[in-house]
């Protein structure tokens, strides 16, 4: 593979970099994400590409996970060839000024991220990092619609971009894993993390099940929905946001977590580690309000669906193909 001409760097992250590049065989830009040359990261890097071709090899028509080209190792760095794609839905939330996407685009985009991930379970696969950084949009052309829940927040705010296709793709398959009986080391990132996960229950597939709930919720509301850095404030927001959490999953913590729990119940707001932590807290709504709050039609639905994602016990959280049958998308868009 001949690739000449580095356009320009697209990214970076803590395994390295992306850089836009012009590939002179196929006649088309890629992009590739060059891996720095530490033993974890080249890991990551090889589990990635293994992942990524069993991927490809069922994906026939490769519309839901990104399209591996070719890899290379280049002076220790392994570099991964990939189709380009658009901008990751956090980099458009952000340019946007962390407004919501419209519904109907939400609606459009869960669906194609829970056959994504149903794909992925049907292969015995666990994607683990699911966020709006790991989901690309195909395509970056957008339309500027008006805004009508105006914030002072910046003048150029009477319009907001919505993107011009709702096509997206799964990107980052570094800590992927295939399903195995009890796993319990950490996984996904902080704010897309199940409670499982939290309270060292072990985790399956349904970990991925939770972060599309809270990413679901992200979209519709411009922002994360638990924003936090420590596991009790964690664990508290959650109960806020979705009621208490189910005594029989505190009962079984691990030794790591039994510090968040007291007779039972979470340690909550004794534990806690400041005033601050607390009101954080206490100024989240219930699931309903905050849907409420943001969308307009369909509501109802999008609820409903929501608490499925976000059931506390995994055992009982939907799966990828019962959300997709879900009523939320069998409405068409407008």
């Amino acid at each position: 593979m001949v690739t000449d001409k580095i356009h320009s760097k697209m990214g970076e992250g803590t395994f390295g970099q992306v850089l836009e590049c012009w590939d002179r065989e196929r006649k088309e830009m890629v992009a590739i994400k060059i891996v720095r040359g530490i033993k974890k990261y080249r890991e990551a890097a090889m589990i990635e590409i293994e992942m990524l071709q069993q991927l490809g090899k069922h994906d026939i028509g490769g519309n839901r996970c990104v399209q591996i080209r070719n890899w290379f190792d280049y002076r220790n760095h392994i570099c991964i060839v990939f189709e380009k794609l658009g901008p990751s839905l956090y980099d458009f939330l952000r340019k946007n000024n962390y407004r919501s996407f419209p519904i109907d685009l939400v609606r459009e985009i869960g669906r194609q991220l829970l056959e994504c991930i149903a794909f992925m379970h049907d292969l015995r696969m666990i994607h683990t990092d699911l966020k709006p950084e790991n989901i690309l949009l195909v395509s970056p052309d957008y339309v500027k619609v008006p805004d009508y829940k105006i914030s002072s927040r910046s003048p150029n705010s009477y319009f907001k971009k919505v993107p011009k296709s709702s096509a997206i793709k799964v990107i980052d398959f570094g800590s992927t894993t295939y399903e195995r009986v009890d796993q319990s080391y950490i996984v996904s990132t902080r704010h897309y993390r199940a409670p499982e996960v939290i309270l060292g229950l072990g985790w399956s597939h349904s970990c991925d099940i939770w972060s599309v709930g809270c990413i679901l919720v992200e979209l519709c509301t411009g922002e994360a929905l638990f924003q936090t850095h420590e596991n009790l404030e964690h664990l508290a927001m959650m109960e806020r946001v979705l009621g208490p959490l189910p005594m029989h999953m505190l009962k079984r913590v691990d030794r790591h977590a039994e510090k968040y729990v007291r007779r039972g119940k979470l340690d909550w707001p004794v534990g806690a580690t400041s005033r601050e932590s607390i009101k954080a807290v206490m100024k989240l709504p219930r699931l309903q309000n905050l849907i409420m709050q943001h969308v307009d039609h369909s509501a109802g639905d999008l609820i409903h669906l929501l608490q499925g994602l976000l059931r506390y016990d995994p055992s009982e959280r939907i799966t990828a193909k019962e959300a997709l049958r879900h009523s939320f998308f069998m409405r068409r868009s407008h």
